[in-house]
C-alpha cells in the first residue's frame, strides 16, 4: 500500500529512529544536501516551514537553558540574527526538550532577539539528531545545508559559517577560535 504523501527515507528514518528513543544515532545531514522539509512554531505563535522560508537563510540553533556554552552564544547570535536581518537572515533556536515554563522563566530573565522554538513545535530536532549544544545547521537560500557547527565559539565561527550562505560583513575574522559544547544530558 502506497502512502498518500511523500515519505523521504530520511524522514520515515527519523520517525522511526525517534520513535525508538534513538534519536542520537541518527548522523547529521552533509553540507550541500537538501534540507529536509520542516516545520517549526515560535513561542510567540509565528510559524515557519521550508516554503515560508524559501529565499532566506536560515540559522537553526538547538540549545538549552541549563547548557553554558549556549548562553556564552546567545548574546553573539541576536547581534548576527539583528545585523543580518536585513540580508534575510532568520534564526530559529530550538529548545530541546525543557518545558514551556521553564523556558519562559529563562527568557523573563535573559531574553533573546532570535525566533524561540520548542522541541515539541517543530521537527528539527528529529530531522538533525543533535547530540551537544550548542548545535547549528545553515540552510541557504536555495533550500540546501550549507554549513554546520558543533559547539560554541562566538561570532567569529558564526560568522565564518554565515559566509557559506552568502552573509557578508565588514567584520574581520578573529583568530580561530576553540569550539565547547555540552554533551546532551540523559546521554
Amino acid at each position: 500500500m502506497q502512502a498518500d504523501f511523500p515519505l523521504s527515507r530520511r524522514k520515515a528514518l527519523a520517525i522511526a529512529v525517534n520513535s525508538l528513543g534513538m534519536s542520537r544515532l541518527l548522523p547529521a545531514l552533509a553540507p550541500s544536501e537538501p534540507a529536509p522539509r520542516f516545520s517549526a512554531k515560535t513561542l510567540t505563535g509565528e510559524s515557519f516551514n521550508n516554503q515560508s522560508l524559501m529565499g532566506k537563510v536560515v540559522l537553526v540553533q538547538f540549545w538549552a537553558t541549563w547548557c553554558q556554552y549556549c548562553r556564552a552564544d546567545a548574546g553573539p547570535l541576536d547581534d548576527l540574527a539583528t545585523e543580518f536581518e536585513k540580508d534575510g537572515l532568520v534564526v530559529l533556536a530550538v529548545d530541546m526538550g525543557e518545558s514551556k515554563k521553564t523556558v519562559k522563566a529563562f527568557l523573563d530573565r535573559n531574553p533573546r532577539k532570535v525566533n524561540i522554538v520548542l522541541m515539541e513545535d517543530t521537527n528539527l530536532a528529529a530531522m538533525f539528531a543533535a547530540r551537544s549544544y550548542p548545535q547549528y545547521v545553515l540552510i541557504d537560500r536555495e533550500g540546501l545545508v550549507a554549513g554546520l557547527q558543533n559547539g560554541a565559539g562566538g561570532q567569529a565561527p558564526l560568522r565564518r559559517m554565515l559566509r557559506k550562505a552568502g552573509l557578508n560583513s565588514a567584520v574581520p575574522d578573529a583568530a580561530p577560535v576553540e569550539l565547547h559544547s555540552s554533551p546532551r544530558r540523559g546521554m
